[in-house]
């Protein structure tokens, strides 16, 4: 090997020595460069995940500080068709207190209470419509009104076959009247909203929602407490909750007018938010005959009457004399001397069979037929067996006198 092989050969080797200095540099460089890196970054990046995350991840070693609570008051003016509703007609809703004198066989004082709807002010007057039952049996009767003052009333008349009565107060207490609604068109799902005072005075002015679950439903009645039904109400059905003090009060629609008034519901441990109120439509003439006259002017026949089917069928041909296909009408107990059945020639033991050419089959729809259908002073063609032969008589019907 000659001089310039030696020579660059010594070249060689210093170029190489230079290139391993360069790439230790470079990696001491990168690892110096990372550490800075590392270290700045926490302060200048927010972590974009949760608190608690950050709290569970070890590896990012971040201390969250836990911001203070703000507890904030929010006021919010909520008004809907509801609220509107029962803004219209809540004032007009008063509970009704009956109060019982003492007797030498009881305590007295207060029976019970109920709930009413003021629906008329004229002159000096207010008029409240509520149920039977919630006044029956009174001495005295007081209204509670919507502010907590109590007044006293005045039972103008009540009436046990639609369990509704009227009463009369001092109009000076009254700031607002109930519209009546038209119970006619309500329908099946329709929302309805109920106002009243279950379990007395201390829930005031409670309100239920619910809709309407059925229309033209007939709930029998056994008025006289004899296990056999007298009547059948009919009713409006609701699932909006009416409980023990609710009777008398409005179940109203959308709009705030009353569509009906509250009266029952049926309490059986397997039956829940079955309703039952009175159809407004079928109350006002009720309500009008009881504010003007104290009773209601029904037709009067002047008879006891059975159904045919609370008879044993022994006396139906021993004692009545009845053909065989006859199973069905009205018998008549007794006829009161004087009255329109006595005028027309009708006779204890016969069988009513049909009123005006239809058919009867029981007392329930002799009473539909003659108070729904009949005025005083109509005239009624009157089908029945007498001995075992068909007849037809035409009698007048009055009023009843008391």
């Amino acid at each position: 090997m000659g001089y310039y092989d030696d020579h660059y050969e010594h070249i060689r080797q210093k170029q190489k020595g230079n290139r391993g200095g360069a790439f230790l540099a470079g990696i001491v460089g990168a690892i110096l460069g990372g550490m800075l890196v590392v270290v700045a970054i926490p302060s200048l990046v927010k972590w974009d995940v949760l608190p608690y995350e950050l709290e569970q991840t070890e590896e990012k070693q971040v201390t969250v500080t836990e911001q203070p609570k703000v507890d904030k008051s929010v006021a919010v003016d909520v008004v809907t068709q509801v609220t509107k509703a029962v803004n219209r007609v809540s004032d007009a809703v008063v509970g009704i207190v009956n109060i019982q004198e003492a007797s030498f066989w009881s305590e007295g004082g207060e029976a019970g209470t109920g709930s009413g709807v003021i629906y008329k002010k004229e002159g000096n007057k207010a008029y409240i419509v509520t149920n039977h039952h919630v006044v029956e049996g009174a001495s005295r009767l007081e209204v509670s009104l919507s502010d907590g003052t109590k007044v006293p009333a005045r039972l103008l008349g009540s009436d046990v076959w639609t369990d509704l009565a009227v009463l009369e107060i001092d109009a000076k207490h009254v700031t607002n009247v109930a519209e009546f609604g038209n119970s006619d068109v309500v329908k099946v799902g329709e929302p309805v909203i109920a106002v009243g005072n279950p379990l007395g005075l201390q829930f005031a002015g409670s309100v239920t929602q619910g809709i309407i679950s059925g229309v033209n439903r007939t709930i029998p009645i056994d008025i006289d407490q004899d296990g056999i039904p007298d009547w059948h109400a009919e009713v409006l059905q609701t699932d909006a909750a009416i409980n023990p003090g609710n009777s008398g009060g409005a179940l109203v629609n959308i709009e705030g007018q009353v569509i009906g008034i509250n009266s029952m519901k049926i309490a059986q441990e397997a039956v829940e938010g079955i309703g039952l109120s009175i159809p407004i439509n079928y109350a006002k003439p009720i309500i009008a005959d009881l504010e003007k006259f104290g009773q209601v002017r029904r037709p009067y026949m002047g008879v006891e009457l059975r159904s045919l089917s609370d008879i044993p069928a022994y006396h139906w041909q021993q004692t009545l004399h009845l053909p065989p296909n006859v199973t069905e009408g009205v018998a008549i107990l007794q006829v009161v001397p004087g009255s329109p059945a006595a005028q027309a020639g009708l006779r204890e033991f016969d069988v009513i069979v049909a009123l005006d050419d239809e058919k009867i089959a029981d007392v329930i729809e002799l009473r539909k037929h003659l108070y729904n259908r009949k005025q005083i002073g109509d005239t009624m063609k009157v089908t029945f067996y007498r001995d075992g032969k068909k007849k037809t008589v035409t009698l007048k019907l009055a009023k009843q006198s008391l």
